[in-house]
């Protein structure tokens, strides 16, 4: 296991070089974050993360994310010059070092919740999710609610196109793409991960296609090359109770390039809440994931996801120091527990 932290550059508030005090952590998972869908990245942005991180003695593996345009999944005649685009930022990315470079295929937002700050019982806050309180004429990109817009045309311009979508069509939308870029991935060595869909349900009637065992089996089966893989969101999956997220360890070990590694507590249907990242605090049991991949002699990046606001840390929300490092340390004693076994 290779332990992986995430950092949001140099206006996170949370500086590298702390990242680099948390023991065991290894690589720094970063972007360039203000780059839009479908613009090519540029060298020397990329060489100045690199750079940065680096500096304080890590090193940067991993990319997450760089972003699928809307176009590309809603099956648009730009999409070719899009996938152009995106297979030069793959080749200028191995180029530099990288080796992973996650990424989503969730129409027009990514993560998104109800609460950015539920207050759990030890006075600490985390992000939840509760399907009541979204309503169909709510507007999810409303002021204050904590989603992902594009920044691409009109919300309600694409939302009409994807309500008018499928989950076959968005799935070939997927299959096309990949087919695209996985060639030029395996040319650069470098692997592609995508994240599963975070809630793992549709969401105001918008289809989603990474959502279960069924949908990874079928992306990895469409396009079988080592470069097509998994980010094995632990949290993501496992906020759906039926989805068994330490099988999927096990079935998907040798795609699984990168893990996020998170607790959440289930307290109704398509209603659950984020917690510290050991087993009884939740319903995800890391240590059998972590002991399903590494009984299979898995050896990828893992980096704590989601981490509740601790110790009166303010940031950004689900992505504090404090309890992410926390998570770190679990993370790292369970597989040097795991190591030691006779």
């Amino acid at each position: 296991m290779q332990l992986a932290f995430r950092w949001y550059g140099e206006t996170d508030p949370v500086p590298v070089r702390h990242i680099a005090q948390i023991p065991g952590v290894r690589t720094v998972v970063a972007s360039l974050y203000d780059v839009p869908p479908g613009v090519a990245w540029d060298r020397e942005q990329v060489l100045a993360v690199k750079a940065a991180i680096e500096e304080v003695g890590l090193t940067f593996d991993i990319v997450e994310s760089v972003p699928v345009h809307e176009d590309i999944k809603l099956g648009r005649d730009t999409r070719d010059d899009l996938f152009a685009t995106y297979c030069r930022d793959l080749t200028l990315l191995g180029e530099v070092g990288v080796s992973v470079v996650a990424y989503n295929f969730i129409p027009l937002y990514d993560w998104l919740r109800t609460d950015l700050a539920l207050e759990l019982p030890d006075g600490s806050t985390a992000l939840a999710y509760d399907e009541s309180e979204l309503p169909p004429e709510i507007d999810p990109w409303a002021e204050g609610w904590p989603a992902y817009p594009p920044r691409v045309e009109p919300i309600d311009d694409l939302r009409r196109a994807y309500r008018d979508m499928d989950k076959a069509t968005l799935r070939e939308h997927l299959v096309t793409f990949l087919e695209a870029i996985v060639p030029t991935a395996e040319a650069a060595g470098v692997r592609l991960a995508i994240h599963p869909d975070d809630p793992p349900w549709s969401v105001f009637g918008i289809p989603r296609v990474a959502t279960d065992r069924d949908d990874l089996s079928f992306l990895l089966d469409a396009v079988p090359s080592p470069a097509n893989g998994l980010t094995l969101c632990v949290g993501s999956l496992g906020a759906s109770p039926t989805n068994d997220v330490v099988a999927m360890a096990a079935e998907f070990h040798d795609r699984t390039h990168f893990v996020h590694a998170r607790n959440v507590a289930h307290v109704g249907p398509r209603h659950f809440h984020e917690v510290a990242h050991p087993p009884e605090y939740g319903d995800v049991d890391l240590v059998a994931v972590l002991g399903a991949l590494h009984e299979r002699g898995w050896s990828g990046f893992v980096r704590p996801d989601h981490g509740r606001m601790i110790w009166g840390e303010q940031g950004k929300p689900g992505y504090g120091l404090y309890d992410r490092a926390l998570g770190a340390s679990f993370l790292n004693g369970v597989w040097h527990g795991l190591d030691a076994r006779p």
